[in-house]
């Protein structure tokens, strides 16, 4: 299937894009960003028809506090830090929210594919077929979630049919309206650890915020950097945050796989920090201003002041080539891109992933790291920035600002992805309630 990437790939009985006013929320271990924006545009008669892209008109960013490896561990400060965040957006927005769309880096997220059949019986396929088929995924899953005694320890974070087929008939777009004995599909679910979700949940409503929905930092890396050719053909999203380092494969337009490795940035500063005897905040100096992922011939007779931890003197510094500096670098940058490129291997989705990567996220931004992934991945790589979303200043228009720019052109486009409900009365077919009923009504 093809419904993400724009109102050109979508069927076209499918609701126009969302309009109005909204707001997103970036939680990561090393910032926090809120950023409201904006879609649609007036028309003669006054009312909002939708645009091209939506534009950001409100962003605040924060360092984070409370949070390691993307997860909470103080929930008082990792609040504090969003209630800043979102009241530096709303200052520039001028508009107040009071819901948010919120990334998730952590809770050990888990990827699956699961076929379901649904007989037909040589009928024409309707809505409620496509209703049977994910109230049978949904059923599965409880079975399989009781059977394996981790039903209550997961929560579904996205639900993403990748493929129809009808009686053997693979490569189905929309299958309502055709006539078959089989209708078949293959859903990609996407599961994370409860605990970790209620404890994002209960930060975000400590600051008087109901979230509209999750979406998973790589899936969200991907929506903003991706042209549709990549995403088509086949390619593998890496974002490189402070805390992890999450990766999603890409083929036919949609979201094949997923996992979150906990090794990012700030890893890389610590292991400068204790290397050079020095302080965190100097070590992210160091590693940003001349720090490489891969070896240079000058960096033998290249000497960098280091300050060291604990002199009353804090002018007090030591000369060492910068040599050290990337020497402690570089094993880490390599032992990241080793663990993705396992992670790849593992997903049998090898074949399909294609020979494209798209490196984003802000610890992405080192000097050289492009180059190493390329050759321990073995595949092209090019940076990601957001593409789909107009109004970002320059100081966030970056690639560790693509998570939040893919926070919104989900909440725009979110036509593939879905929650799974608790089933309903299949007594009354057509009455949909909640939620999936909701999805059901917009975009079918």
């Amino acid at each position: 299937m093809s419904m993400v990437w724009g109102a050109s790939r979508l069927p076209k009985k499918l609701a126009k894009p969302r309009t109005g006013t909204f707001a997103v929320l970036d939680i990561g271990t090393s910032k926090m960003c809120c950023l409201i924006a904006r879609a649609g545009r007036p028309s003669a008669d006054g009312n909002a028809t939708p645009s091209a892209q939506p534009r950001v008109i409100g962003a605040g960013h924060q360092l984070s506090r409370g949070l390691k490896n993307g997860t909470i561990i103080d929930i008082d400060a990792a609040a504090d830090a969003i209630r800043k965040a979102v009241h530096m957006s709303e200052q520039m927005a001028q508009e107040t929210i009071g819901s948010v769309t919120v990334n998730l880096s952590t809770g050990a997220p888990q990827s699956e594919i699961l076929g379901v059949d649904v007989d037909i019986g040589g009928q024409q396929i309707d809505e409620w077929d496509l209703h049977r088929v994910f109230q049978q995924t949904h059923a599965i899953r409880e079975e399989e979630g009781t059977a394996n005694g981790n039903c209550k320890d997961r929560e579904l974070i996205h639900s993403i049919p990748v493929g129809f087929a009808i009686d053997g008939q693979k490569g189905i777009d929309d299958p309502r309206g055709m006539f078959g004995q089989k209708l078949s599909v293959n859903m990609h679910l996407v599961s994370a650890s409860a605990n970790a979700v209620r404890t994002i949940r209960a930060a975000v409503e400590r600051c008087h915020l109901e979230i509209e929905g999750f979406v998973l930092s790589p899936f969200a890396a991907g929506l903003a950097t991706l042209v549709e050719d990549e995403a088509d053909l086949g390619v593998t999203v890496v974002d490189m945050g402070g805390g992890t380092t999450s990766l999603a494969i890409f083929y036919d337009g949609q979201m094949m796989f997923a996992d979150t490795i906990p090794v990012g940035g700030n890893h890389v500063t610590s292991d400068v920090a204790r290397g050079l005897s020095t302080t965190l905040a100097n070590a992210e100096r160091l590693k940003t201003f001349y720090g490489n992922a891969v070896a240079t011939e000058s960096d033998e007779h290249d000497l960098l002041d280091v300050p060291q931890v604990g002199e009353e003197d804090h002018n007090a510094t030591v000369q060492m080539p910068r040599s050290l500096l990337n020497g402690i670098i570089q094993p880490r940058i390599e032992e990241i891109f080793e663990l993705t490129r396992a992670r790849l291997d593992d997903s049998g989705f090898g074949p399909v992933a294609g020979r494209r990567v798209v490196l984003t996220g802000g610890a992405s931004q080192l000097q050289g790291a492009r180059d190493l992934a390329a050759r321990i991945l073995d595949k092209q790589v090019r940076m990601g920035r957001p593409l789909r979303v107009r109004g970002l200043a320059d100081a966030i228009a970056g690639p560790a600002f693509a998570t939040g720019a893919g926070l919104i052109a989900h909440a725009v486009e979110n036509t593939s992805s879905l929650t799974m409900p608790s089933p309903v009365n299949q007594g009354e077919p057509s009455r949909f309630t909640g939620r999936f009923g909701q999805w059901f009504r917009e975009y079918f």
